[in-house]
């Protein structure tokens, strides 16, 4: 039987009760006769008092007994309830998402989220261009070593009056000299040492018109060395060898901050993916959450059109559903949030397709309840985090600075010396042919040169002194191996039959170095701050890798705990619904077990999330998040 054919056979029984009782009180109820207005009877039918009886004599009163009543007994009828519709159940809400397309789903794994933040990230590009930028500047600094080559060719045009005979003038007044010069030279500073070599091969040819020039035009060269070589400051570290060295310093720091960022970026992606993926998993669990209340309308529907619920559960079902709504619209909007954030840290600019393309993590939550070692991840930590070598490397600046700022207080002793040998050859100057030469006992003047054989002829021409013609003759007094051209130049130079050595050595060194004391003090007080720093560092990373341990061991038992109460939740609520279906719960007791089982549910998920992104955190914190996830960083180039 119905409950609703139950419910109305009670009725029915209520109401003939009811009525048998109303009955059964007016049957027991003695009628009391009701007083006549005599102001309402006809003429003739006043009435008159009552006789009374002369006195001594007795008066009996009779008694009116009331005329008995039949009750009326009305048959009971069906109550009458009003018709009620069924609703419909509201339609889905609509989860699509601003600026994202539906159709351009991009499957997306841990690796691949990796790989593209690696390639694309502006910060880690920023930090790589901060390695390839001290790479150049170290490089530039290498160049002082570099061999410097230099050349001055030149031409030089000279007139010059002369005052005096001597002067080579002749009968002109003036000297006319032309100089092509071609001075090439080799520079080369050492790296081991220290020492200044130069080597210069200096190359003339001079025409002049001076009668005192034995050779006309004529070659000169000049191969000479110069070396300087320090002895005691600068020797073994000087302003140059100091800044190379400090540069590879900051050239290893840069690379440390490299590889410091990428560790950062990864961490931040590993967990923008494990976010990502709550999100979705989370908007899973708020829609069947949505779609069980859908289903609870429809059963609630059927039920008060069957008259088994009142239409007031109704509206208990329709807030269960708006409240469910919203949950879910939250959660799209988390997976809308934790999308862009794994894009921004995977794309390069704001224009790429990637940015409209719905992402669909392909790797899952794992769990492990392995514990973690703390000591090892300690020692670890200490090996390889980035922080920590990138203060040895300052340490090592300030041992080279100390070594440097040590040598300045040293005297400059140098060795300065040169060694050059020089070459010179030339045309000979010759007599025209036909040219009138004195004679001399017989003998034309050869012997004398150019200026003295004029003077001699003016004086016998004067004298009628006989001269004699003679043929193109060499002028006298050239020796035979400066007759030549730069052939011969260069065979003079090369013979060293005529050199030039200096040797000697520079001394120097102020009588108040208080620079030198100054820096020197200031690399000390560095060190002890390069210290305490380390010290604080260490410490810090300590804490990190004690707290990323314990928030490891902590999501594991999050996760274990969240497990057994998920599992309550889903055993509660099929009681209830048993409990339900046979009519000892209420619809309020059973949307609550449903949503307590939604919270359990995402509170598992989060606690999975979280454990992943603690076990990238350890990474993180032990600095061998690029070991394990396969990331090989190249060391800097060097020269």
């Amino acid at each position: 039987m119905s409950n609703y054919s139950v419910r109305l056979i009670s009725k029915a029984h209520v109401l003939l009760a009811l009525l048998l009782l109303f009955a059964a009180s007016a049957m027991a109820q003695t009628p009391s006769p009701t007083p006549v207005n005599p102001a309402t009877l006809p003429p003739g039918q006043e009435q008159l008092p009552p006789p009374t009886a002369p006195p001594g004599s007795n008066v009996t009163t009779p008694v009116l007994q009331p005329t008995p009543t039949t009750p009326v007994i009305q048959e009971p009828q069906l109550p009458n309830f009003p018709d009620v519709q069924a609703r419909p159940v509201p339609p889905l809400p609509d989860l699509t998402r601003v600026g994202v397309l539906s159709t351009n789903v991009v499957p997306l794994s841990m690796n691949d989220a990796i790989r593209k933040a690696l390639q694309n990230n502006n910060d880690i590009e920023v930090a790589r261009d901060d390695v390839r930028y001290n790479e150049q500047v170290l490089r530039s600094l290498y160049g002082v070593y570099q061999p410097v080559f230099s050349v001055t060719p030149q031409i030089i045009k000279n007139i010059t009056p002369q005052q005096s005979s001597l002067g080579g003038s002749g009968t002109s007044g003036t000297t006319s000299t032309t100089i092509f010069n071609l001075s090439p030279s080799l520079t080369k500073v050492f790296e081991k040492g220290g020492g200044t070599y130069t080597v210069s091969f200096a190359n003339s040819r001079t025409n002049t018109s001076s009668s005192f020039s034995l050779i006309n035009p004529y070659y000169s060269s000049n191969l000479s060395l110069q070396i300087a070589q320090p002895l005691l400051r600068n020797r073994s570290i000087d302003a140059n060898r100091h800044s190379i060295r400090v540069q590879k310093k900051h050239l290893e720091q840069t690379d440390s901050d490299f590889r410091q960022k990428t560790i950062a970026i990864i961490s931040q992606v590993q967990a923008a993916y494990w976010n990502l993926v709550f999100a979705l998993r989370n908007q899973q669990n708020q829609l069947d959450s949505l779609n069980l209340a859908r289903q609870n309308m429809r059963n609630i529907e059927a039920q008060i059109s069957a008259g088994a619920k009142a239409p007031l559960d109704r509206a208990q079902v329709q807030t269960d559903i708006a409240t469910r709504e919203a949950n879910l619209f939250v959660a799209t909007q988390s997976v809308s949030v934790a999308e862009n954030t794994l894009k921004q840290l995977m794309l390069r600019d704001p224009s790429a397709s990637e940015w409209s393309a719905e992402l669909t993590p392909t790797d899952s939550p794992s769990f492990d309840l392995s514990p973690v070692d703390l000591r090892a991840a300690l020692d670890d930590a200490r090996k390889s985090r980035p922080e920590l070598r990138r203060l040895n490397r300052q340490n090592e600046i300030n041992a080279v600075d100390i070594e440097y700022y040590r040598t300045e207080h040293l005297p400059q002793m140098d060795i300065v010396s040169t060694v050059a040998t020089t070459g010179l050859a030339g045309s000979a100057v010759t007599l025209p042919a036909g040219t009138l030469v004195p004679l001399i006992s017989g003998n034309p003047a050869t012997n004398a040169n150019a200026f003295l054989l004029q003077q001699i002829k003016n004086i016998q021409t004067a004298q009628g002194l006989p001269l004699a013609v003679v043929p193109n003759v060499a002028a006298p007094g050239a020796p035979p191996n400066l007759i030549g051209g730069y052939g011969q130049d260069l065979t003079n130079l090369f013979g060293f039959k005529t050199r030039n050595i200096t040797a000697g050595v520079t001394i120097s060194f102020p009588l108040h170095n208080r620079t030198a004391e100054a820096n020197l003090a200031g690399a000390r007080i560095q060190r002890e701050q390069l210290d305490a720093s380390y010290r604080s560092q260490d410490q810090a990373i300590e804490m990190d890798v004690r707290n990323a341990a314990q928030a490891v061991d902590t999501a594991q038992k999050r996760v274990v705990a969240s497990r057994l109460a998920r599992e309550s939740a889903e055993q509660q609520l099929a009681g209830e619904q048993k409990l339900y279906e046979v009519g000892r719960s209420t619809t309020f007791l059973l949307l609550q077990r449903q949503n307590e089982l939604t919270a359990a549910r995402t509170n598992e998920l989060q606690a999975q999330t979280d454990y992943n992104k603690a076990l990238a955190d350890l990474q993180r914190a032990t600095g061998s998040t690029l070991r394990v996830n396969s990331v090989t960083v190249e060391n800097p180039n060097k020269p």
